[in-house]
Protein backbone atom coordinates (compact mmCIF):
# COMPACT_ATOMS: atom_id res chain seq x y z
CA UNK A 1 0.00 0.00 0.00
CA UNK A 2 0.54 3.46 -0.67
CA UNK A 3 1.68 6.51 1.81
CA UNK A 4 -0.42 9.59 2.07
CA UNK A 5 0.32 12.18 4.27
CA UNK A 6 -2.42 14.59 5.86
CA UNK A 7 -0.71 18.10 7.20
CA UNK A 8 -2.18 21.16 8.29
CA UNK A 9 -1.65 24.79 7.55
CA UNK A 10 -1.54 26.07 11.04
CA UNK A 11 -2.17 29.75 10.15
CA UNK A 12 -2.21 32.49 7.30
CA UNK A 13 1.34 33.38 5.44
CA UNK A 14 4.38 32.10 3.44
CA UNK A 15 6.32 30.17 6.05
CA UNK A 16 3.50 27.93 7.25
CA UNK A 17 2.88 26.67 3.98
CA UNK A 18 6.16 25.85 3.16
CA UNK A 19 6.43 23.89 6.96
CA UNK A 20 2.77 22.21 5.82
CA UNK A 21 4.63 21.30 3.02
CA UNK A 22 7.64 20.04 4.59
CA UNK A 23 5.68 17.93 7.33
CA UNK A 24 3.65 16.58 4.46
CA UNK A 25 6.52 15.26 2.42
CA UNK A 26 8.34 13.86 6.07
CA UNK A 27 5.73 11.92 6.43
CA UNK A 28 5.61 9.69 3.77
CA UNK A 29 9.38 9.77 4.04
CA UNK A 30 10.46 11.50 0.61
CA UNK A 31 13.36 12.10 0.00
CA UNK A 32 14.86 14.16 -2.96
CA UNK A 33 17.25 13.04 -5.14
CA UNK A 34 20.75 14.32 -5.17
CA UNK A 35 21.28 14.61 -9.04
CA UNK A 36 18.29 16.50 -9.82
CA UNK A 37 19.11 19.34 -12.54
CA UNK A 38 15.97 20.27 -13.71
CA UNK A 39 12.40 19.98 -12.24
CA UNK A 40 8.84 20.35 -13.84
CA UNK A 41 6.10 21.97 -11.67
CA UNK A 42 2.06 21.23 -12.96
CA UNK A 43 -0.24 23.26 -11.59
CA UNK A 44 -4.16 23.10 -11.74
CA UNK A 45 -4.96 26.30 -13.98
CA UNK A 46 -8.02 25.35 -15.45
CA UNK A 47 -9.49 28.57 -16.20
CA UNK A 48 -8.95 32.09 -15.49
CA UNK A 49 -10.58 31.53 -11.82
CA UNK A 50 -8.16 32.89 -8.87
CA UNK A 51 -7.26 30.77 -5.98
CA UNK A 52 -9.81 32.21 -3.54
CA UNK A 53 -12.41 30.02 -5.27
CA UNK A 54 -10.98 26.71 -4.50
CA UNK A 55 -10.46 26.01 -8.24
CA UNK A 56 -6.74 26.82 -9.10
CA UNK A 57 -3.61 26.27 -7.64
CA UNK A 58 -2.43 29.19 -5.17
CA UNK A 59 0.73 30.32 -6.81
CA UNK A 60 1.87 31.49 -3.27
CA UNK A 61 2.25 27.46 -2.49
CA UNK A 62 3.98 26.52 -5.28
CA UNK A 63 6.72 29.89 -4.80
CA UNK A 64 6.69 27.54 -1.19
CA UNK A 65 7.21 24.20 -3.01
CA UNK A 66 9.79 26.01 -4.96
CA UNK A 67 11.72 27.39 -2.21
CA UNK A 68 11.46 23.49 -0.61
CA UNK A 69 13.32 21.90 -3.96
CA UNK A 70 15.77 24.53 -3.83
CA UNK A 71 16.60 23.82 -0.28
CA UNK A 72 16.44 20.14 -0.30
CA UNK A 73 18.29 19.82 -3.87
CA UNK A 74 20.30 22.77 -5.12
CA UNK A 75 19.95 26.77 -5.53
CA UNK A 76 20.80 26.17 -8.74
CA UNK A 77 18.33 24.20 -10.15
CA UNK A 78 16.00 24.90 -13.41
CA UNK A 79 12.41 24.63 -12.50
CA UNK A 80 9.84 25.24 -14.63
CA UNK A 81 6.07 25.61 -14.29
CA UNK A 82 3.85 23.72 -16.61
CA UNK A 83 0.65 24.26 -18.04
CA UNK A 84 -1.04 24.13 -21.65
CA UNK A 85 -3.29 26.17 -23.99
CA UNK A 86 -7.43 24.96 -23.45
CA UNK A 87 -10.02 25.36 -26.18
CA UNK A 88 -11.50 28.26 -23.87
CA UNK A 89 -7.69 29.08 -21.61
CA UNK A 90 -4.59 30.37 -22.93
CA UNK A 91 -1.73 30.29 -21.08
CA UNK A 92 -0.43 33.47 -21.89
CA UNK A 93 -3.58 35.12 -19.88
CA UNK A 94 -3.76 32.39 -17.17
CA UNK A 95 -0.38 32.76 -16.08
CA UNK A 96 -0.69 37.01 -15.68
CA UNK A 97 -4.29 36.61 -14.28
CA UNK A 98 -3.53 34.11 -11.78
CA UNK A 99 -0.51 35.36 -10.58
CA UNK A 100 2.03 33.34 -11.94
CA UNK A 101 4.13 35.87 -13.62
CA UNK A 102 5.25 37.65 -10.65
CA UNK A 103 6.05 34.30 -9.03
CA UNK A 104 7.89 33.40 -11.57
CA UNK A 105 10.01 36.88 -11.52
CA UNK A 106 10.09 36.68 -7.97
CA UNK A 107 11.91 32.57 -7.70
CA UNK A 108 13.34 33.01 -10.97
CA UNK A 109 11.59 29.94 -12.69
CA UNK A 110 10.65 29.49 -16.40
CA UNK A 111 6.82 29.47 -17.09
CA UNK A 112 6.61 26.95 -19.77
CA UNK A 113 3.30 26.60 -22.33
CA UNK A 114 3.20 22.91 -23.50
CA UNK A 115 0.90 23.42 -26.18
CA UNK A 116 4.38 25.45 -27.74
CA UNK A 117 6.69 22.94 -26.70
CA UNK A 118 8.61 20.11 -29.12
CA UNK A 119 7.59 16.80 -28.42
CA UNK A 120 7.42 13.29 -30.01
CA UNK A 121 3.88 11.20 -31.00
CA UNK A 122 3.21 8.21 -28.62
CA UNK A 123 1.15 5.74 -28.59
CA UNK A 124 -0.48 4.23 -25.91
CA UNK A 125 -3.73 2.41 -25.08
CA UNK A 126 -5.78 2.76 -21.72
CA UNK A 127 -9.11 0.54 -21.42
CA UNK A 128 -9.09 -0.92 -24.71
CA UNK A 129 -9.12 2.70 -25.91
CA UNK A 130 -5.86 3.87 -28.33
CA UNK A 131 -4.39 7.33 -28.17
CA UNK A 132 -1.24 8.97 -29.93
CA UNK A 133 -0.65 11.98 -27.64
CA UNK A 134 2.51 14.65 -28.11
CA UNK A 135 4.81 14.17 -25.44
CA UNK A 136 6.26 17.12 -24.38
CA UNK A 137 10.40 17.43 -24.22
CA UNK A 138 10.16 19.74 -21.11
CA UNK A 139 8.02 17.04 -19.77
CA UNK A 140 10.54 14.06 -21.03
CA UNK A 141 13.17 15.62 -19.88
CA UNK A 142 12.89 16.42 -16.48
CA UNK A 143 14.40 14.69 -13.99
CA UNK A 144 12.04 15.42 -10.99
CA UNK A 145 8.30 16.22 -12.23
CA UNK A 146 5.53 17.30 -9.61
CA UNK A 147 1.86 17.31 -9.77
CA UNK A 148 0.23 20.35 -7.64
CA UNK A 149 -3.34 19.83 -8.31
CA UNK A 150 -6.87 20.44 -5.97
CA UNK A 151 -9.72 18.73 -5.17
CA UNK A 152 -12.90 19.38 -7.15
CA UNK A 153 -16.05 18.10 -7.77
CA UNK A 154 -16.61 17.48 -12.02
CA UNK A 155 -19.51 16.26 -12.94
CA UNK A 156 -17.97 14.00 -16.02
CA UNK A 157 -15.63 12.31 -13.93
CA UNK A 158 -17.13 12.57 -10.31
CA UNK A 159 -13.91 13.99 -8.80
CA UNK A 160 -10.64 15.69 -10.05
CA UNK A 161 -7.17 16.06 -8.50
CA UNK A 162 -3.84 14.26 -9.09
CA UNK A 163 -4.85 11.79 -11.86
CA UNK A 164 -6.73 14.59 -13.99
CA UNK A 165 -4.62 17.86 -13.06
CA UNK A 166 -2.17 15.65 -15.75
CA UNK A 167 -4.84 15.56 -18.32
CA UNK A 168 -3.95 19.36 -18.47
CA UNK A 169 -0.24 18.40 -19.63
CA UNK A 170 -1.97 17.57 -23.37
CA UNK A 171 -0.73 19.98 -25.67
CA UNK A 172 -3.18 19.77 -28.16
CA UNK A 173 -5.49 22.89 -27.26
CA UNK A 174 -8.94 21.22 -28.12
CA UNK A 175 -9.64 19.28 -25.46
CA UNK A 176 -12.53 18.70 -25.83
CA UNK A 177 -11.68 15.90 -28.58
CA UNK A 178 -10.83 13.59 -26.00
CA UNK A 179 -13.98 13.96 -23.66
CA UNK A 180 -16.11 11.14 -25.07
CA UNK A 181 -13.24 8.64 -23.64
CA UNK A 182 -12.23 11.41 -20.42
CA UNK A 183 -11.24 8.45 -18.38
CA UNK A 184 -9.66 6.35 -20.40
CA UNK A 185 -7.52 9.63 -21.85
CA UNK A 186 -6.70 10.53 -18.38
CA UNK A 187 -5.14 7.34 -17.84
CA UNK A 188 -3.13 7.50 -20.63
CA UNK A 189 -1.59 10.67 -20.31
CA UNK A 190 -0.65 9.18 -16.97
CA UNK A 191 0.92 6.49 -18.60
CA UNK A 192 2.85 8.26 -21.02
CA UNK A 193 3.62 11.33 -18.93
CA UNK A 194 4.82 9.28 -14.99
CA UNK A 195 5.32 12.04 -12.49
CA UNK A 196 7.25 11.73 -9.56
CA UNK A 197 5.18 13.26 -6.70
CA UNK A 198 1.97 14.55 -6.18
CA UNK A 199 1.11 17.93 -3.36
CA UNK A 200 -2.34 19.09 -2.91
CA UNK A 201 -2.81 22.63 -2.54
CA UNK A 202 -6.06 22.14 0.02
CA UNK A 203 -5.64 24.92 1.60
CA UNK A 204 -8.55 26.80 0.17
CA UNK A 205 -11.37 24.14 -1.51
CA UNK A 206 -14.81 24.71 -3.70
CA UNK A 207 -17.76 22.83 -2.68
CA UNK A 208 -21.00 24.71 -2.08
CA UNK A 209 -19.00 27.48 -1.44
CA UNK A 210 -15.29 27.94 -0.97
CA UNK A 211 -13.66 27.22 2.41
CA UNK A 212 -10.25 27.46 4.07
CA UNK A 213 -9.77 23.59 5.08
CA UNK A 214 -6.03 24.04 5.24
CA UNK A 215 -4.95 20.43 4.15
CA UNK A 216 -1.64 19.50 2.20
CA UNK A 217 -1.42 15.87 0.95
CA UNK A 218 1.50 13.99 -0.53
CA UNK A 219 2.19 10.74 -2.11
CA UNK A 220 4.45 9.19 -4.83
CA UNK A 221 1.07 7.54 -5.79
CA UNK A 222 -1.49 9.69 -7.40
CA UNK A 223 -4.32 6.74 -7.52
CA UNK A 224 -3.55 6.58 -3.59
CA UNK A 225 -4.11 10.37 -3.20
CA UNK A 226 -6.80 10.50 -5.41
CA UNK A 227 -8.83 7.95 -3.52
CA UNK A 228 -8.17 10.39 0.27
CA UNK A 229 -9.32 13.19 -1.93
CA UNK A 230 -12.48 11.26 -2.91
CA UNK A 231 -12.98 10.16 0.82
CA UNK A 232 -12.23 13.98 1.97
CA UNK A 233 -14.90 14.88 -0.66
CA UNK A 234 -17.81 12.30 0.24
CA UNK A 235 -17.22 10.62 -2.86
CA UNK A 236 -17.70 6.90 -3.75
CA UNK A 237 -14.78 6.04 -5.33
CA UNK A 238 -16.26 3.48 -7.19
CA UNK A 239 -18.07 5.50 -8.85
CA UNK A 240 -15.06 7.06 -9.89
CA UNK A 241 -14.15 5.07 -13.35
CA UNK A 242 -10.49 7.21 -13.54
CA UNK A 243 -9.36 5.87 -10.63
CA UNK A 244 -10.58 2.38 -11.18
CA UNK A 245 -9.09 1.93 -14.37
CA UNK A 246 -5.58 3.80 -12.86
CA UNK A 247 -5.35 0.93 -10.17
CA UNK A 248 -6.11 -1.85 -12.75
CA UNK A 249 -3.45 -0.44 -15.08
CA UNK A 250 -0.70 -0.41 -12.76
CA UNK A 251 -0.67 3.57 -12.43
CA UNK A 252 -1.00 2.68 -8.28
CA UNK A 253 -3.15 1.71 -5.45
CA UNK A 254 -6.74 2.33 -4.48
CA UNK A 255 -5.34 1.32 -1.17
CA UNK A 256 -3.39 3.79 1.06
CA UNK A 257 -2.18 4.32 4.79
CA UNK A 258 -2.78 7.57 6.02
CA UNK A 259 -0.46 9.46 7.96
CA UNK A 260 -0.35 12.70 9.49
CA UNK A 261 -3.86 14.53 11.07
CA UNK A 262 -6.88 11.95 10.95
CA UNK A 263 -8.32 11.70 7.39
CA UNK A 264 -11.68 12.40 9.02
CA UNK A 265 -10.79 15.88 10.51
CA UNK A 266 -10.63 17.32 6.58
CA UNK A 267 -13.71 15.10 5.86
CA UNK A 268 -16.13 16.36 8.12
CA UNK A 269 -14.99 20.06 7.11
CA UNK A 270 -15.06 19.68 3.46
CA UNK A 271 -17.91 21.65 2.00
CA UNK A 272 -19.53 18.68 0.39
CA UNK A 273 -22.91 20.02 -1.47
CA UNK A 274 -22.58 19.96 -4.83
CA UNK A 275 -25.21 21.97 -6.55
CA UNK A 276 -23.45 24.96 -7.12
CA UNK A 277 -20.31 23.03 -8.44
CA UNK A 278 -22.94 21.74 -11.04
CA UNK A 279 -23.42 25.05 -11.93
CA UNK A 280 -20.01 25.89 -12.55
CA UNK A 281 -19.78 23.01 -14.38
CA UNK A 282 -22.41 23.98 -16.75
CA UNK A 283 -21.36 27.43 -17.09
CA UNK A 284 -17.31 26.22 -17.57
CA UNK A 285 -18.68 24.07 -20.52
CA UNK A 286 -20.41 26.78 -22.05
CA UNK A 287 -17.22 28.70 -22.04
CA UNK A 288 -15.41 26.17 -23.77
CA UNK A 289 -18.42 25.83 -26.57
CA UNK A 290 -18.49 29.34 -27.33
CA UNK A 291 -14.65 30.33 -27.03
CA UNK A 292 -14.97 33.26 -24.00
CA UNK A 293 -12.04 34.58 -24.64
CA UNK A 294 -12.14 35.55 -28.19
CA UNK A 295 -15.35 37.59 -27.53
CA UNK A 296 -13.93 39.31 -24.79
CA UNK A 297 -11.53 40.29 -27.18
CA UNK A 298 -8.24 38.71 -25.49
Amino acid sequence: MSLVSFAKVQSAGDQPIRRAILDSLDLIQYQFANDIRNVVIKANMCYYWDYSTGLTTNPKFVAALIDVIREQVSHDVNISIVESDASAMKCKYTFKILGYEKIARRCKVALFNLSEDEGERVEVVAGGQSFRFMLPRTIQNADLRVNVPKIKYMDSTRITCALKNIYGCNPYPEKFKYHRKLDEAIVALNKIMKFHLSVVDGIIVSGVQPRRLGLVMASRDPVAIDVAAARIAGVNTGSIRHIELANREGIGNTSFIPKGIALEYFEKRYPRKRVANKVMNLAFRLVQAVGLETRLGL
